[in-house]
């Protein structure tokens, strides 16, 4: 796994000061910028969190690249709707050597390693062969529709992979560019670095906390699951070693 913090509003944690600044005092427009020192900007982050006022950190956003995770992952990513999503087509990136992630329970049993890799080499074998299939009979509509035959076998094989990716793995690997407000950023991590959480969004989700405090640890600071800023909000299912997660995650560490 690969994770890059690649783009963020410039200076994130003044610009949430100014829009306090704005909600709480009589300055107008041209004056909330003004004033704005390192202490009382971190004065503005502070007395947001400790009265819950999270709109005004949705006007900064951080932009993160992910490679080498499982399209499994992306399935429970994309339930974050509040961020935006841009990810690596299996219609128009062929899949045949495809990469794959092997989860560690499986990989670290040899005998369930063996099988799980056996299966990732059948599914590639599989998914070559169907391609083949369906790009000779698409090639031969294209030419019969009277397609030249070069544009007939490019689009030919384009069309055989909007099928053969159906019996893709969810193992198989993705990448992505997405982007999220402050505010999703805080909800994000609350579920997805806590321990309870499946390991591979959690180990993203813990390395995207640790590349964004490393820019803004002020608005960062009680980011993370719900034992971070204070009780686990998970009830009877608390794994019961928030203290212990607690450390870790203010120490920039993975659960």
């Amino acid at each position: 796994m690969k994770v890059q913090l690649i783009a963020h509003t410039p200076d994130p944690d003044k610009l949430i000061a100014a829009a306090a600044k704005l909600c709480y005092s009589a300055v107008g427009t041209d004056e909330i910028m003004e004033g704005l020192t390192e202490e009382k900007t971190e004065k503005f982050i502070d007395m947001l969190s400790s009265l819950g006022h999270e709109s005004p950190v949705e006007h900064a956003t951080f932009t993160f690249a992910v490679e080498g995770v499982s399209r499994s992952l992306l399935a429970q990513l994309t339930r974050h709707r509040i961020a935006s999503f841009s990810v690596q087509s299996q219609r128009y990136v062929d899949k045949e050597n495809f990469e794959y992630v092997i989860p560690p329970e499986i990989d670290c049993i040899p005998e369930a390693r063996e099988l799980f890799i056996k299966a990732m080499d059948a599914d590639r074998e599989t998914y070559k062969e169907l391609n083949r299939i369906l790009t000779e009979k698409h090639t031969k509509t294209n030419l019969d529709a009277g397609m030249d035959e070069k544009k007939a076998k490019t689009t030919a094989a384009k069309k055989a992979q909007e099928d053969a990716r159906y019996v893709l793995s969810n193992a198989c690997d993705t990448k992505i560019v997405m982007t999220f407000n402050v505010r999703s950023l805080y909800n994000f991590f609350s579920l997805r670095c806590c321990s309870r959480a499946q390991w591979e969004i959690r180990d993203m989700a813990c390395e995207m906390l640790r590349l964004v405090k490393e820019v803004s640890p002020a608005l960062f600071k009680n980011a993370g699951p719900s034992c971070v800023k204070g009780k686990c909000a998970e009830g009877a299912f608390s794994c019961g070693r928030a203290l212990e997660v607690r450390e870790i995650i203010r120490n920039g560490g993975k659960v």
